[in-house]
């Protein structure tokens, strides 16, 4: 396995060749958990966006449903506004 942190090929030699085996662990390690917290933050990021999507259309189809209820009984609603109107109540 080759962990390659900078470009050119006898850099990454020299740093590797200086190493001792703990501190190569330590890097490897480091590097595994660094990619490892990417992926989770790439899941998080990604669920986030889906939960955005979905409040808004929950929001959407709530406020769809209401305007379609009012439209829906808006023609009973004028018929109580006409009969109270008669009756001197508004």
């Amino acid at each position: 396995m080759s962990v390659q942190f900078w470009p050119g090929a006898q850099l990454k030699h020299a740093i590797l060749l200086s190493m001792t085996p703990e501190e190569h662990r330590l890097l490897t390690e480091t590097r595994e958990l660094a990619e490892e917290s990417a992926k989770i933050l790439k899941n998080i990021q990604r669920t986030n966006r889906f939960s955005l999507v979905f409040r808004v259309l929950y929001w959407i189809v709530i406020l769809g449903a209401s305007a379609g209820a009012y439209y829906l009984i808006q023609p009973y609603i004028d018929t109580l506004k006409e009969a109270y109107s008669s009756l001197g109540v508004f």
